[in-house]
């Protein structure tokens, strides 16, 4: 398996400092995960999310002419994250409609039960 822009492949971390780690790919050859491609959040300290030995799937960004290969882990999870993402949104979906259910019944019951107190609609005053 050739080492080509916007492959996935999966590695090795063999070695970390402050701005990203390098990641060992198959056939030998080693990229680097810059800081700002381990996750979709800030990453102050790659220490607490990655550390050597850690298999990691990677997305290649870039090969450049001097052999280096730049490298990403959030690109290379980004179908994974959409199709959560779309779990979320769908689960909060269903959540809305039951809590908009359960409200419209609740204030149904609660006026049904404040004009009974009242005498209902139409009743005759005294």
């Amino acid at each position: 398996m050739s080492v080509e822009v916007g492959s996935k492949l999966r590695g090795k971390v063999t070695r970390i400092t402050n701005f990203g780690a390098f990641v060992e790919l198959p056939e030998g050859s080693t990229g680097l995960v810059h800081i700002s491609e381990v996750a979709n959040k800030f990453v102050k300290d790659i220490n607490e999310h990655l550390t050597v030995g850690d298999e990691v799937e990677v997305k290649v960004l870039n090969v450049e002419d001097d052999g280096k290969i730049g490298l990403s882990i959030k690109k290379a999870n980004e179908n994974h994250e959409k199709q959560n993402q779309k779990k979320r949104s769908e689960s909060f979906e269903s959540k809305m409609n039951k809590f908009l259910k359960d409200s419209e019944d609740k204030l149904a019951s609660l006026k049904k039960h404040t004009e009974s107190r009242r005498g209902g609609r139409g009743a005759k005053r005294g």
